[in-house]
């Protein structure tokens, strides 16, 4: 079916950040990286304005008569900057977006990536193999740092450019369902590690927004408290039985060194005498330094520990 001019203005004024006019063109390439660069960063949108009547003519088939299998495309200064700036960016998204895989893997298959995005826009294209080679190499010279993506973008753009060739003409178009899923999947690869990385971001802010309230309240009573204790302590008020007794709120230290001697045990707080004295025989069998040559200095700490624990719980119940 033709293409129309105006139609394609018309996409390229409601949705050319988002590569429309050029899925309207069949130019799935460009339209992948308007779409994970909004547009060239804005700057490329605009730059489409005086294309779109070529690239119309183009798809209707003006102008396609010559035949550029077997010619190599001229160097393009412009693709060259498009392909090191691309990369550069999709290098440091990597390093965002997945700071759990190695960098010496996913930042340089991250800007390989972009430079053959980059060189796949129009009618040109470049050995994929060749690009992720040069910026893997460039990569590993750098220890897969942050700032390797500059150089692996450096190499990965030289070896597009010296390898670049038309696209073969002739390939049958998939169907406009097929190429929207393939351009959806793209684009969920590349947003779904940024926007887990977001939501992580957003809940930590968002628990330290809830701490906000507390700490504010823990702020404005300082002064009343500090007054208080002030006041116990010259005489003026007299403290709290449970205070005095020391069983306030606050764990005295005999339950301290109970709940201690019951996770030495291996034990939870309130268990029987039977289970202390059962978990106590297992564990210094276990830990008895004669047992235990090859590390005798931790296991006479750990049956020091037993038998301290021993008589802290059993102790009381003899």
């Amino acid at each position: 079916m033709a293409k129309r001019l105006l139609v394609a203005y018309g996409l390229w004024a409601l949705g050319g950040p988002l590569g429309l006019h050029h899925i309207y063109l069949g130019r799935d390439s460009h339209a992948l990286l308007w779409m994970l660069t909004l547009g060239g960063f804005g700057g490329g949108w605009l730059w489409d304005f005086w294309h779109l009547p070529g690239w119309v003519a183009a798809a209707n088939g003006a102008g396609a008569t010559r035949d550029c299998g077997g010619t190599v495309p001229a160097l393009s200064p412009l693709r060259l900057a498009g392909q090191v700036t691309v990369g550069m960016y999709f290098g440091l998204v990597a390093a965002l977006g997945l700071p759990w895989v190695p960098a010496v893997l996913a930042q340089p298959l991250a800007v390989g990536l972009g430079v053959l995005l980059v060189s796949s826009v129009g009618d040109q294209t470049a050995e994929a193999p060749s690009i992720l080679a040069a910026a893997f190499l460039a990569s590993l010279l750098f220890q897969g740092r942050v700032l390797a993506v500059l150089p692996a973008s450096l190499a990965a753009s030289i070896a597009a450019q010296r390898h670049r060739h038309y696209k073969p003409r002739g390939v049958p178009r998939p169907r406009l369902a097929a190429r929207l899923y393939h351009l959806g999947l793209a684009c969920l690869a590349f947003t779904a590690p940024l926007a887990c990385r977001g939501l992580c971001g957003a809940a930590g802010a968002l628990s330290t927004l809830l701490a906000l309230p507390r700490a504010a309240t823990e702020l404005l009573l300082l002064p009343l408290r500090t007054g208080w204790l002030l006041a116990e302590v010259l005489g003026f008020v007299g403290g709290s039985p449970a205070r005095e007794r020391g069983t306030g709120f606050e764990p005295s230290s005999w339950s301290e060194r109970q709940q201690r001697a019951y996770e030495v045990l291996g034990l939870p707080a309130g268990s029987s005498a039977e289970d202390v004295h059962r978990s106590y025989r297992e564990l210094v069998k276990v830990w008895h330094p004669d047992h235990n040559r090859h590390r005798a200095e931790e296991a006479e700490q750990r049956f020091i520990q037993l038998q301290e624990a021993y008589e802290e719980l059993a102790g009381p119940r003899r």
